[in-house]
């Protein structure tokens, strides 16, 4: 930690002893070296990178703990939200041990995704955590072919009865999620993606992403409203200390063996945000609610979930089927593909981001797929295990690296096996979800207002001075909006005659990031636009696409760890879209063709 702290202050500090997390002499010249500009006779010179450690070179094991924390407390706090969220809709009790147990197994699975991802997929040094695109389609799902939790008369019923309604609903969520991920494993591994991307526009994924955010502004505040005061803090907190005091310089102190203590300038308010709003907000519900000056009851008490924390186990090993055998349904799993396809746009522009931050080559053509693929696997296993929900690339990691200026891979592995650890012992867990609602509810209003503002960044690509794309911009987006929540509050508005297709047509409806995706595509391809009116010139231009082939040598770093010499030396394998050595079915393959 401390040398994150010295990096965000950018000030100068005296070297520490050798045995120091912080910069040694070593590594300072490894810096240096990297600052210096070198060119090639008649070349010109090339960018200049301040990254302490690229994406292939290694920092010491104690660094790699230190910053691999950091991006692990960054994404806890979003994912572990995701089925505290949902455990309302499946008829959870509050002092269910099963919450707990939710909690610590998409933990579990965000480590195992992550390094999956890292190791054997894009190879680029991404977090993979629980993907709020399916929390829509979840709900959808749980609503239109399930009883209303309100409406059961659960005070009336034994235990075991109360436990098989929630069991039947996350089986069904397993085995949908999981069903729908073999469309993005499909995507994936057999380089479909670029034809897909062919038709994906900015005008398809302002809708797309932005409605993602939009359409869960009455999730969070339904559970901000069991206390507004809560709530509220965590909001005006988190807002507070991540857009006004994102720069104060705080000067923490560190104890050095036979030095005594040091003093090293540290940001944790541009770093850590909204940690920080959640744990002041936490501990002030903690305290309140010791001297019960919250009423009995109150969503914003931390006691209603001791119980559970009593009962949890302290390991607690996550494994497939642990709810039963998923039941998928194809109704489910159609609703699911909105979320899979919001899922791979998404992460195709986190990768790029992700190379672009850390000063890496652009993602060749068999990366590209073979991260799609593996996010796919990942999404499958999420299912199987019972996590509520798929995963997906996070991008709020990407910019903790541009942060820490630390670019390697070996950090994320890390990270990702500590999500492991912690999601086996299940006490940590069931720790978690002691977090009121109201805070939770916080978290969403602030994760989801920067989705949708993300969906809405790409119009800068588009020409808004264009009635055209105006047009289609806000019909897609109120149409997204208004036409499922009128499909959610009549969910049998479909009666053809045959229920399959009434399930699945009124889930699909339900979800308005579909909707307002579907519409978008459909109008920005079919009414008269010019590709520079449309955006797509900026939008290529944007994914430093049209540059031409990209050197082999330039792009090992996304070679697989191993068998690449039986790799080369195999001719099939220059015809799998998922191998370095893919070179096109039959012709040269470039990373503009893949993605145009």
């Amino acid at each position: 930690m401390l040398e994150l702290c010295s990096k965000c202050s950018g000030s100068e500090q005296q070297p520490p002893d050798e045995n120091s997390v912080m910069i040694t002499a070593e590594e300072q010249m490894q810096l240096q070296q990297r600052q210096q500009p070198t060119t090639a006779k008649g070349a010109p010179p090339k960018a200049v990178s301040d990254f302490l450690y690229s994406i292939e070179e290694n920092p010491p094991w104690y660094a790699c703990i230190t910053y691999g924390l950091q991006h692990y407390l960054a994404m806890v706090g979003g994912t572990i939200s995701i089925p505290i969220i949902l455990a309302s809709y499946l008829c959870l009790d509050e002092d269910n041990p099963a919450r707990g147990h939710l909690v610590s197994t998409i933990i579990f699975m965000s480590g195992l995704i992550t390094l999956l991802q890292s190791t054997f997929g894009v190879r680029l040094p991404i977090i993979q955590g629980g993907n709020f695109s399916f929390v829509i389609p979840v709900i959808a799902l749980l609503t239109t072919n399930y009883e209303s939790c309100s409406s059961l008369p659960l005070a009336n019923m034994t235990r075991d009865e109360r436990e098989e309604i929630w069991l039947v609903r996350v089986r069904e969520t397993q085995g949908s999620i999981a069903l729908s991920a073999l469309v993005q494993i499909f995507v994936g591994f057999t380089g479909l993606i670029g034809l897909l991307l062919a038709w994906i526009t900015p005008l398809t994924i302002i809708p797309t992403v932005a409605l993602v955010g939009l359409s869960l502004a009455e999730v969070a505040s339904s559970q901000g409203s069991g206390h507004w005061g809560i709530y509220f803090l965590t909001v005006v907190m988190s807002i507070i200390f991540s857009q006004h005091m994102k720069e104060i310089t705080v000067s923490v102190p560190v104890y050095k063996w036979g030095q005594g203590f040091s003093f090293y300038p540290c940001q944790p308010f541009k770093t850590l945000p909204l940690l920080l709003s959640i744990f002041i907000s936490w501990s002030l519900c903690a305290l309140l609610s010791a001297f019960n000056l919250f009423p009995v009851g109150s969503p914003a008490r931390t006691d209603r979930t001791y119980t559970m924390v009593s009962e949890a186990p302290w390991v607690s090993f996550p494994y497939p089927g642990q709810w039963g055998v998923p039941t998928a349904s194809v109704a489910g799993a159609i609703g699911m593909l909105a979320a899979v396809f919001a899922s791979i746009i998404e992460s195709v522009g986190d990768y790029y981001a992700c190379a672009r931050v850390i000063g890496a080559p652009m993602p060749p053509a068999h990366a590209i797929n073979r991260g799609i693929g593996v996010e796919g696997i990942g999404c499958m296993l999420a299912g199987l295990w019972g996590t509520t929900s798929g995963t997906t690339s996070y991008s709020g990691n990407i910019g903790i690296l541009g942060i820490t200026k630390i670019g390697s891979r070996r950090v994320i592995q890390y990270s990702a096996i500590m999500m492991m650890i912690c999601g086996v012992f299940g006490k940590i867990g069931a720790f978690f979800v002691t977090i009121p609602e109201p805070i939770i509810a916080a978290v969403f209003t602030i994760k989801f207002s920067m989705i949708t503002a993300v969906g809405l960044s790409s119009a800068q690509f588009i020409d808004l001075s264009s009635s055209r794309n105006l047009f289609v911009l806000g019909f897609s987006i109120f149409f997204g909006l208004s036409f499922p929540k009128w499909a959610m509050e009549n969910p049998s508005f479909m009666q053809s005659g045959y229920a399959l297709l009434d399930q699945t047509v009124s889930v699909l409806l339900q979800t308005s990031m579909f909707v307002g995706g579907l519409i978008g595509l459909i109008l920005d391809n079919t009414v008269p636009g010019t590709d520079e009116e449309r955006g797509l010139v900026q939008w290529k231009k944007q994914l430093n696409l049209g540059s031409g082939p990209t050197s082999a040598d330039s792009t090992s770093c996304y070679d697989l760890p191993f068998g690449m010499g039986a790799i080369q030396k195999l001719t099939l394998a220059r015809y799998l879209p998922f191998l370095p050595s893919f070179q096109g079915f039959g012709r040269k393959y470039t990373t503009t063709e893949a993605m145009c």
